[in-house]
């Protein structure tokens, strides 16, 4: 009697630890497929759960606050993978070893900047410099400096804008880092706000940046408030009926990231 009730005692000891460890053993994951039936990590207040499902009907999901919290439940074995806009996902796993971003794609989508839709010379203008800056290697190394395999990214170069045409007012969301974030200085910087200060200077204007929640972006633009904004910006057929998107000047979309 006393030797069962030691080994029932152990049992309960091994699963109350592996319980409050978190450590539970889940499945190597090496494509996407896999990952029907799996749980998901979801930023709350997002659609990515829809778009996973979408791909992967089977597919359960646990939400979570911030997109940081959903990958650190990756990280820490609570959910197998986490999904959310690839360039974002990749500045994370970037700074955090042990995790990687999956190659194959759940949803591809391009990025834009948008502006009103009777503003079309603003909009010519932004697409002239996202041609440009591609025709001459600024596109390069604006991503080599934003998106680095490992690590943060390199500081933003200096614009002269002296304003003599006025002033250009971008709304942005500044938590999508690498497009629209906050740096050590308390600067908002990022890729978005690089391609910005382009068109202002083509423009011969002087770029306020406007930081706003990410729902309030395209309201402010309507109103009047900014002249355009960006913060990785999917360009949808729904938001095109409200603003007009901008060439696309980013290909991402929403991937999974995943314990390397």
């Amino acid at each position: 009697m006393q030797t069962s009730v030691v080994r029932l005692f152990l049992a309960l000891l091994c699963c109350s630890f592996l319980t409050l460890s978190g450590c539970s053993k889940r499945e190597k994951i090496s494509s996407l497929q896999q990952l029907d039936g799996k749980e998901f990590a979801i930023p709350t207040g997002t659609v990515a759960d829809q778009l996973v499902q979408s791909k992967l009907p089977n597919a359960r999901f646990k939400y979570f606050n911030s997109v940081m919290d959903a990958v650190l439940a990756v990280k820490a074995g609570k959910a197998d993978a986490a999904a959310y806009d690839e360039p974002i996902l990749k500045n994370i796993a970037a700074k955090n070893s042990g995790l990687v971003v999956m190659k194959e794609m759940i949803t591809v989508d391009s990025y834009g900047f948008a502006v009103r839709p009777d503003d079309r010379k603003l909009k010519n203008a932004i697409d002239e410099v996202v041609t440009d800056l591609k025709n001459n290697g600024t596109t390069d190394r604006m991503i080599q400096r934003w998106f680095p395999k490992t690590g943060n990214p390199a500081p933003m170069p200096e614009f002269s804008l002296d304003g003599t045409g006025g002033v250009l007012r971008m709304g942005t969301a500044s938590v999508t880092e690498p497009f629209s974030f906050v740096d050590g200085s308390g600067k908002i910087v990022g890729y978005d706000i690089e391609l910005a200060s382009h068109v202002a200077r083509k423009l011969n204007k002087k770029l306020v940046i406007v930081n706003m929640d990410f729902g309030g972006m395209i309201p402010a633009l309507i109103s009047g408030k900014v002249d355009m904004i960006a913060a990785c910006i999917t360009i949808t057929k729904e938001r095109s009926k409200q603003v007009l998107f901008s060439k696309p000047y980013y290909v991402g979309g929403i991937a999974a990231l995943i314990r390397e």
